[in-house]
Formats: C-alpha cells, sequence, structure tokens
C-alpha cells in the first residue's frame, strides 16, 4: 500500500498517496455497533447516539430505520448520567451486567475526551462486540472545533496537511480563509456573504472565479500582501478582483496592502478594485496615486463586468 494511491468514497476519484501506515491488532467482530457524541444545536449542547446497526453509514440508517437511532442529551454542567449511558447500552443489545457496565464505563470515557479536546464530534463506527463478550473502539472519526485550536496546541499540531490545497494551508497560517476553484478571476473580499454575492457576480456575467478568499474584518496590510501571493501562486489566475465593504476594515489600509502587494509581486495581471466604505476617499486617493494600472469600479456589477472584460 505504501507509495501507492488509495481511492475511496472518501478520496474522490483521483485517490491519495498512502505515505504512512497504522497496523492494528485483528479483531473478530460478533456484532458492530454505531456510537457518536456530538454538538447539537436544538439541544443546546451534546448529545449521546447510538444505534444496533453499525458500521454503515449512520445516514442511511436514519433515512431507512430511523427508529434504530437512540439520543440522550448531556447536561454540561452535570456530565454524563449513568441512567442514560445504561439506557444506551441496553438499546445496543448488551445482555449482560458485565458488558453494560464496560459499554457505559466506554461512553463515559469518550465523553471526557470530547470535553478535554473540544471536541465537536466524537464518532465510534463501528463500536463492536466480539465472540468473548469485550467491547472495542474499532474505527473512530473526531473532529475539534477551530476556535479551540489556541489551546489544543497539541492536537492541532497532529494535522497532516500533506494532502491539503497548499493556498489553503497557506491561507490558513496567516488567518485567511481560501478554497481554490477551478475558474480565472481571482477574489480578494471581506466578509464571506460578500464573497458569495461577488462569485455569483462574476458567474452572472459569464466569468468563472478562482477561489472563495475572505481576508475578514481585521485584515493588516501583511494579510492583504499574502492574500495576493496565494492568488498569484494559481496559474489559471488571470485577473483579480478586489471587492471590499468598508465597516470595521478601513478601504485606506486595504488600498495601501494592494500597492504593497502589487509592486512586491511585481503583479502583470489585470487588477480591478471596488471599495466602499469606512476612509474610502483615502484608499481611492493612495491607489490613484500609486502609478499601477489599478481598474477601479464604482459598484460591484461594474466591478464584476470589468473583471470578466480584462481577460477576454
Amino acid at each position: 500500500m505504501l507509495g501507492n494511491k488509495l481511492t475511496t468514497k472518501q478520496t474522490g476519484p483521483d485517490g491519495v498517496l498512502v505515505n504512512k501506515l497504522m497496523i492494528a491488532q485483528s479483531i473478530d467482530l460478533k456484532r458492530e455497533l454505531y456510537f457518536a457524541i456530538l454538538m447539537d444545536r436544538q439541544a443546546k449542547g451534546p448529545v449521546m447516539i447510538a444505534s444496533p446497526k453499525g458500521g454503515v453509514d449512520i445516514e442511511q440508517v436514519a433515512e431507512e430505520t430511523p427508529d434504530l437511532i437512540f439520543k440522550e442529551p448531556v447536561d454540561i454542567f452535570k456530565g454524563v448520567d449513568p441512567a442514560a449511558t445504561r439506557r444506551l447500552a441496553e438499546k445496543l443489545g448488551f445482555d449482560s451486567e458485565e458488558k453494560i457496565a464496560d459499554a457505559q464505563e466506554q461512553m463515559k470515557k469518550l465523553y471526557e475526551l470530547f470535553i478535554k479536546t473540544d471536541a465537536t464530534q466524537v464518532e465510534i463506527n463501528p463500536l463492536a462486540e466480539t465472540p468473548d463478550g469485550s467491547i472495542y473502539c474499532v474505527d473512530a472519526k473526531i473532529n475539534f472545533d477551530d476556535n479551540a485550536a489556541f489551546r489544543q496546541k497539541s492536537v492541532f499540531d497532529m494535522g497532516d496537511t500533506s494532502e491539503d490545497d497548499p493556498r489553503e494551508v497557506a491561507a490558513t497560517k496567516v488567518g485567511l480563509n481560501y478554497v481554490g476553484m477551478d475558474g480565472n478571476i481571482g477574489c480578494m473580499v471581506n466578509g464571506a456573504g460578500l464573497a458569495m454575492a461577488t462569485m455569483d457576480i462574476i458567474k452572472l456575467y459569464k466569468g468563472s472565479p478562482a477561489n472563495f478568499l475572505d481576508v475578514g474584518g481585521g485584515a493588516t496590510e501583511e494579510q492583504v500582501t499574502e492574500a495576493f501571493k496565494i492568488l498569484t501562486y494559481d496559474p489559471k489566475v488571470k485577473a483579480i478582483l478586489v471587492n471590499i465593504f468598508g465597516g470595521i476594515m478601513r478601504c485606506d489600509v486595504i488600498a495601501q496592502g494592494i500597492i504593497n502587494a502589487a509592486k512586491t509581486l511585481q503583479l502583470s495581471i489585470p487588477l480591478i478594485v471596488r471599495l466602499e466604505g469606512t476612509n474610502v476617499e483615502k484608499g481611492k486617493k493612495l491607489l490613484e496615486d500609486s502609478g499601477l494600472a489599478v481598474i477601479t469600479a464604482s459598484n460591484l456589477d461594474d466591478a464584476a463586468q470589468k473583471a470578466v472584460k480584462a481577460i477576454q
């Protein structure tokens, strides 16, 4: 397997290169069950979910046999209720006090893991029973809250970015939100909603966005420069559209960042800029006096049309 590509439903048709192997004890499975803990908006906290039908997609179970999914909310202040874990153990079909106690203990420890690591999901599929009655967590999927990265450094340091888009990795390192796509108009926008609207308007005028890039509300000149580096790293990008609505973000800061980035990178592709909001006149004046061939736009429609025209 090492050095070859593995193709599954999770990897997509291109597969991923196998560079690590985990070797574990082989276990004979008598029954495959499902157990998970996740954050639930409706319950306003963690919920334990169990099903006697494990080893398959839980979404499929929920659709075909919803009566086989059992839930127990957890009071975040009190922790796991032994009565709740006992109910779930019995619903999972454990038929002796010894097995029920074992299942309860594992559920309790999984909840402790969930809380200790700031997880948003701990999914065990399958939670398995062997022919001798032992209970094992055979496979697990754990998601962690990105907002807790500052106090879960040891957890996030284990992240493997070797299979991630290098542009997304670079963006994350400097506090930017980036998702690459297949178009040729690079976008730099502040705010996820405005970024989505910008991509939609580009498509409306028969263009094709190359990315989603949100610099947020407090981007610095340095972050703007890094954003331009990420955009120009993509050889398919033939023009860059900057769309900034300055609320918390100041247009003059963005403008100075654009100027620095364009000069540092010796930008040679069309640059279309639409600024609006706080210190917009200062921002426009900076761009005007920069000596750069910036194509300015009065509104989003104007910006999108000019971006599309610039690469035709």
